[in-house]
């Protein structure tokens, strides 16, 4: 059945940034008025029953079943009951050049009013609503946006305050007991969350998201006591939670804590847990009955030096079953020591280290730590983020020279098939590492050596060009690090591995500071 004879016309901008009110809107989500002629050749043409009309309606996007609800009566009916709104300045296509944030401001009431206002009430399945950069936008407007939006049936809920704003919002949390039974999925970001006893179970609730969320620790652990279903929790700048406590989930299989300025302890009872990922100084960390669990586990500890000296030591009693393990770190002063236990289950390991300005003493070879207390490796990725000159380089070291001595391993990595070194440099230790992997893992098949920020990285779908861009000093090192690699590593390379060297290309050249 044919329908695209349906006219489509975007919507005429909604006053001059004057706040809307339900006697201006006209009963229309864009506010182009009542065209009768209009409306009666669309209706002439649409040969379908209602309802069907009002299933189609629901599958298009909203700024496009918007425009539809202007240019047809059908529409605009269905259009009080559609289904997924999301709302914010991109979808609204509101110009965010406006002369003053008070102009954005008013101009975002006028968008969100109509269509808030003109809503049932009823059907809605999704709702999101992101305030940014509107900094000056009174709570009362939030307020009387949500009463509207939460209404039996809806599943997921997302609420994005400005993080700057002049006011602080305190989510209405009564508004909670109306979709207790449906709610499947719900962020708050950027506002106050005080959950109390007025808050029944949440028995639907599977994913909980706060962000830069003032709430206490009694208030979290009583409202996760309630939410028995949950199985996704994501909390980040949570500041005023000083020792965090996930009381027993069952159905809890990921935990993400991030950037909590106070935080030392974490103390988790869920025993399901399979997915742990954590940012922020190194603290004490439980993970109760899920310590067996626990197969996939990401550490950013970007603020903190000697992150992977906490991670050896700690993390093989953390959680000593984990398949693979991302470990992110600023800045090392002292060599990785010796792992204090035995990772058997782990598969992957990745280590990133951000800053180019390691300790001149720093010896690569000592990750190595890593890869023998790891015998089921399969993948080791070692990234340098922001590759710079080093001063331990192969090519100027003297002759006889031995500023890091490899240090002789015990173990063989037989099960080591693929390793990586991004942001490879001349550093002897680093060439002793390449050399070491080569001599260790029998059952090696690729070995990449890439002397720039990442080749693997580049989002080729968006932009095959897009690489990440290269200081001067950066380049410089590049050229070293590819003929300290013709000198130092080709001649090892057995026929049964697959070497890949990546050299910077025209587009990595594109950032001028040294």
């Amino acid at each position: 059945m044919e329908i695209l004879e349906v006219p489509v016309q975007p919507p005429p901008r909604i006053g001059n940034g004057a706040t809307s009110s339900a006697s201006e809107i006209d009963n229309s989500p864009c506010q182009c008025g009542d065209d009768s002629q209009s409306a009666s050749t669309v209706e002439s043409k649409m040969q379908l029953p209602e309802d069907i009309l009002y299933h189609i309606h629901t599958l298009m996007p909203m700024q496009d079943a918007a425009r539809a609800a202007c240019a047809s009566r059908c529409f605009l009916r269905s259009w009080r009951f559609y289904p997924r709104l999301n709302l914010n300045v991109n979808t609204l296509r509101i110009d965010k050049r406006a002369p003053s944030n008070d102009k954005l401001t008013m101009d975002f009431i006028s968008r969100v009013d109509p269509i808030m206002l003109n809503h049932a009430g009823t059907g809605v399945k999704m709702f999101k609503l992101t305030t940014h950069p509107c900094f000056s936008l009174h709570p009362s407007y939030v307020d009387r946006w949500l009463q509207i939006a939460f209404a039996p049936g809806i599943k997921e809920f997302e609420l994005e305050m400005t993080r700057v704003s002049k006011m602080d919002y305190d989510f209405p949390c009564s508004l909670l007991s109306r979709v207790a039974s449906s709610i499947q999925s719900f962020l708050l970001g950027g506002c106050s969350f005080h959950p109390g006893i007025q808050i029944g179970q949440m028995s639907t609730l599977t994913s909980l998201r706060l962000r830069s969320v003032k709430i206490t620790e009694e208030e979290l652990c009583g409202f996760l006591s309630k939410s028995c279903a949950l199985q996704r929790l994501l909390l980040s700048d949570c500041h005023n939670i000083v020792v965090l406590k996930i009381p027993h989930l069952l159905e809890l299989n990921y935990l993400e804590v991030l950037h909590f300025r106070k935080l030392e302890v974490i103390d988790s009872s869920a025993p399901k847990l399979s997915t742990f990922i954590y940012a922020g100084p190194p603290i004490q960390i439980s993970l109760g009955e899920a310590l067996l669990q626990v197969k996939k586990m990401q550490m950013f500890c970007d603020g903190s030096p000697d992150a992977l000296h906490y991670g050896s030591k700690k993390l093989p009693s953390i959680a000593p079953n984990i398949q693979k393990l991302y470990l992110s770190t600023r800045n090392e002063t002292v060599n990785t020591p010796k792992v204090l236990g035995k990772f058997l289950q782990l598969k992957c390991l990745e280590i990133l280290l951000l800053t180019p300005d390691l300790s001149p003493g720093y010896d690569f070879c000592s990750l190595v730590s890593f890869i023998d207390a790891s015998p089921a490796l399969e993948t080791f990725i070692l990234r340098i983020e922001r590759p710079a000159k080093r001063h331990d380089s192969i090519l100027e070291a003297l002759s006889g020279d031995s500023m890091h001595p490899m240090r002789a391993s015990e173990y063989r990595h037989d099960n080591l098939k693929n390793m990586m070194i991004t942001g490879f440099s001349s550093a002897k230790s680093m060439i002793d590492l390449a050399n070491h992997i080569l001599e260790k893992a029998s059952s090696l098949e690729y070995l990449t050596l890439d002397t720039t920020r990442g080749y693997d990285r580049r989002n080729d779908k968006i932009d095959p060009c897009q690489c990440l861009q290269m200081s001067k000093e950066a380049l410089l090192e590049a050229e070293k690090a590819l003929l300290a690699i013709r000198i130092y590593v080709e001649g090892r390379v057995p026929s049964s591995v697959s070497l890949k060297v990546i050299e910077p290309c025209s587009n990595c050249h594109t950032e001028t500071r040294s």
